[in-house]
């Protein structure tokens, strides 16, 4: 499954061409790399989110076949470190 999917499908980012974006704006990581939004994922791997006001870091437990229901999107990872970053105020 492509990353950007991989994030929409397991709600992390809400929509697919936001995933897209995230990962070719640099912000998104596969296992300490920089990450293309079509680089294939499978389970065991590490991903790495820098959210605008926090860092998210999760692990992949499962790749859907099918649309997955909200309650089951959750099942899909393991979140290793959420760190939230303090607003700057200039």
């Amino acid at each position: 499954m492509r990353l950007d999917s991989f994030l929409s499908d397991s709600r992390l980012i809400k929509r697919r061409s936001q995933a897209k974006k995230a990962c070719e704006s640099g912000w998104v990581y596969l296992d300490g790399k920089v990450a293309k939004p079509g680089k294939e994922v499978k389970p065991g791997q590490i991903i790495s989110i820098n959210f605008a006001h926090r860092i998210l870091e999760i692990e992949i437990l499962d790749i859907p076949l099918r649309n997955v229901r909200k309650e089951e999107a959750k099942n899909l990872y393991k979140i290793i470190r959420e760190e939230r970053r303090k607003k700057e105020l200039f």
